[in-house]
């Protein structure tokens, strides 16, 4: 957590951030407009929200005031809300003189002016929508869900669609209407959930002196929704960071496109998100998603998270695992500087002697098992730490302090010179317990130094208590020293830290690049799609042959004899293998036949084939007469069918070693060629790729080639492609190409 009620740990984020962005900022004119090549938005447009944030009119549709009813206590909150905001009141209801005191008008049409903001506390909503919407009244706010959660959305939806109202709701609650303490200063989080109780822990930063600008409880959102709240965070000058606790995205698109414009601007999207588990799904980030592969969809949860993690890793979004650790990123990323450095410094209570044990060397390992890099000093800096530090204390990183270190002197002294090193970007302190007065005198030497550097200064407060007055009037009180209460917590954050600066300083939006007009590989491969079926091998080919991926020169052939001049057109040696749209595990059936060198072996296998699938009772549609292909690196491409992210492109090890070898990695589209490459890194074989044990380095550049073309169809044919799975497909040494061995499709 971050303390402060005067300024703040950067005094400008905008600027620093703007200037890692290198000032691309996108204009919201048009943004709607721009489609992809499927179809799809490319920018999203900004919505001007202020009058809902700040309205200077507020109507309570359905005011009461008589009883101790819920409608009494949210106009008695509501009127408290609008008088903080030196906004006017308007209670609405046919059959009230007054409301608390303030005259009431008798319906919506009575309103003297077009409203900014009303809520609406009927028990059906939708006939005051709709003259909401005629009185043009700029939002409205439905707190209950008068229907069955599902039922009452899409009428709501029904109702404001096109009509120039926007709704929050239904489902939001008072929590909508929360206290936002205007005294703070300083950058803040602007904050968007979709239930009221997912808000409290980051708005209880208020009281520890971090400001939050923006709250919105989106709720069951038949119109306004998570991404049109982000979307409009990271255009807010004080918006330092994004927190959003997301149960379900109904458009995947437009919070990745709402993320993508919080990355250009640099602000960092901080999210947690529920049903990452089977058990815990309701929405989900996801309806309906098909696995990577071909052969149907599975809709776990696991892939649903799969392409959920992938998508926002691709355009910046942090997830995090619980609230506690939403709040504390959130306030680090809101308020930190840009870091100087990628080094973490931990300044911690002496341990073992030879500084292998104690805290500091914990909270080393905890920080380098999270890939964070905690830098040994050179043998210049320990020796200038060695005069202020005895022998028996650690000066390597962890640097160890004891009663002598901190007291006197010597304390400022050692601090300035650890954060003067020029590989350490974040100092870190962790305090595992009070122990007065050097405690006391360790955090004002701490706070002391982070007023003096422009680096980050960390300090985990292990105290139980959390009521010493180190901790609640010095700590808490500094505007420059972010303050945590774990260990797992500190290291989480400041990995995000330094993640999204790296992140922010390399992005380039995808959307950009992403094509507008389709290739003429769509026409081709249109004629080979058939709706509603599932392609056979030859049939998948084709269509990836449409799209310049190569695949063996092969025939399809209905005979013993076709398959012989099949052969010697093809070339031996061949492989045969039987064709049919729903063939699957051929090579266990004794279905593919391997290295026929002569037109004997190949009327044989051809016979034994046909054998196999009668005394099966498969059906075929006739044997492929295939090219042998050199051996390679086998690896499998295919396509996801996520209903809330869109079409996704998986890329992993194929063959018999891609079940063992780990999950595939994840794109949604559009990604660009940088991030197909990065894909390949992903994968727990990528050294394969390299050449390992005498083996050539494969044709890395020709895979990387096959990825984007995948890409590329599924953009173009994503309505009408559901799943497609390449694999194996082989990867030969360097220079030599990659080729398809094996596919299938399925189409809508």
């Amino acid at each position: 957590m971050l303390g402060s009620t005067h300024g703040s740990l950067s005094t400008d984020p905008r600027t620093t951030r703007a200037a890692t962005c290198g000032e691309r900022r996108v204009s919201p004119a048009g943004d709607a407009t721009d489609l992809d090549v499927g179809g799809r938005p490319l920018h999203a447009s900004v919505p001007d929200l202020d009058a809902f944030f700040r309205p200077a009119t507020v109507a309570v549709i359905g005011a009461r005031d008589a009883d101790d009813s819920a409608e009494a206590a949210v106009t008695r909150h509501l009127m408290a809300w609008a008088e903080r905001l030196d906004a006017r009141m308007l209670p609405v209801h046919p059959r009230h003189q007054a409301v608390f005191g303030v005259p009431c008008l008798p319906s919506v049409a009575s309103l003297p002016c077009p409203v900014d903001l009303a809520v609406v506390l009927t028990a059906d909503p939708a006939c005051e929508l709709v003259e909401l919407a005629a009185a043009q009244a700029k939002f409205a706010v439905v707190l209950a869900p008068g229907l069955k959660a599902a039922e009452g959305r899409r009428r709501l939806a029904d109702v404001v669609s096109g009509s120039g109202l926007r709704l929050l709701g239904p489902s939001t609650g008072l929590d909508a209407f929360a206290h936002l303490r205007d005294d703070l200063r300083g950058p803040a989080i602007a904050l968007v959930t979709q239930h009221g109780d997912q808000g409290h822990p980051v708005l209880a930063l208020q009281d520890l002196g971090v400001r939050v600008s923006h709250w919105a409880v989106t709720g069951d959102e038949a119109d306004l929704e998570v991404a049109d709240f982000v979307t409009y965070f990271a255009e807010q000058p004080e918006a330092g960071a994004i927190a959003a606790h997301v149960d379900g995205l109904r458009d995947g698109r437009a919070f990745l496109l709402a993320a993508d414009r919080a990355a250009r601007n640099g602000v960092p999207v901080v999210a947690i998100t529920s049903g990452r588990t089977q058990a815990g799904t309701r929405k989900g980030t996801g309806s309906r998603t098909g696995a990577s592969r071909a052969d149907g969809p599975t809709g776990s949860a696991a892939v649903e998270d799969a392409v959920a993690d992938a998508a926002f890793r691709q355009f910046g979004v942090i997830r995090v695992d619980g609230p506690d650790r939403l709040r504390d990123t959130a306030a680090l990323l809101a308020r930190a500087r840009p870091p100087k450095a990628d080094g973490v410094a931990v300044y911690a209570p002496s341990g073992s002697t030879d500084g292998t044990g104690g805290t500091g060397a914990y909270f080393r390992d905890l920080a380098t098992a999270a890939g964070l890099l905690v830098p040994s000093f050179d043998a210049e800096k320990q020796a200038e730490l060695r005069r202020w530090i005895p022998g028996s204390l650690s000066v390597a990183n962890p640097v160890e302090h004891g009663g002598r270190s901190v007291g006197g002197r010597y304390g400022p002294r050692i601090l300035d010179a650890i954060l003067a090193d020029p590989s350490v970007g974040v100092l870190v302190c962790p305090i595992t317990g009070p122990f007065p007065p050097m405690s006391d005198a360790l955090v004002q030497q701490l706070v002391d130094a982070a007023e003096r550097t422009d680096k980050v200064v960390c300090v985990v407060w292990g105290s139980p208590v959390g009521t010493e007055a180190a901790y609640r009037r010095t700590l808490l009180r500094s505007s420059r020293v972010a303050t945590f209460r774990t260990f797992g917590n500190c290291v989480a954050a400041v990995g995000a830290h330094l993640d999204h600066h790296r992140f922010v300083a390399g992005y380039r939006s995808p959307f950009e690049s992403a094509p507008r007009t389709p290739s003429p590989s769509a026409r081709r491969a249109r004629a080979f799609l058939r709706p509603g079926q599932r392609l056979s091998e030859h049939e998948a080919k084709r269509l990836l042959r449409a799209y310049g991926v190569r695949v063996p020169r092969e025939h399809l052939v209905t005979s013993a004899a076709g398959a012989v001049r099949a052969a010697g057109l093809v070339g031996y040696p061949v492989v045969m293998k039987a064709s049919g749209a729903r063939l699957a595990h051929r090579s266990e059936r004794g279905l593919v036949k391997l290295g026929l060198t002569s037109a004997s072996q190949v009327r044989d296998a051809y016979r034994d084939l046909a054998d196999i699938a009668r005394h099966e009772g498969v059906g075929l549609d006739g044997v492929l007469v295939c090219q042998m292909v050199e051996p390679g690196i086998e690896m499998a491409v295919g396509v996801v069918d996520d209903g809330v992210f869109g079409p996704a492109v998986t890329v992993g090890l194929g063959g018999v070693f891609g079940a063992a070898l780990g999950e595939p990695a994840v794109r949604v589209t559009p990604f660009t060629e940088a991030e197909a490459r990065r894909m390949l890194h992903e994968l727990p074989g990528c050294a394969l790729l390299e050449g390992v044990r005498g083996r050539p380095p494969a044709d890395v550049d020709a895979l990387v080639d096959i990825v984007l073309r995948v890409q590329r169809m599924v953009m173009e044919l994503g309505d009408e492609l559901t799943g497609l799975d390449v694999d194996p497909l082989v990867v030969l040494p360097r220079g030599q190409g990659a080729v398809a061995l094996d596919a299938n499709a399925v189409c809508r």
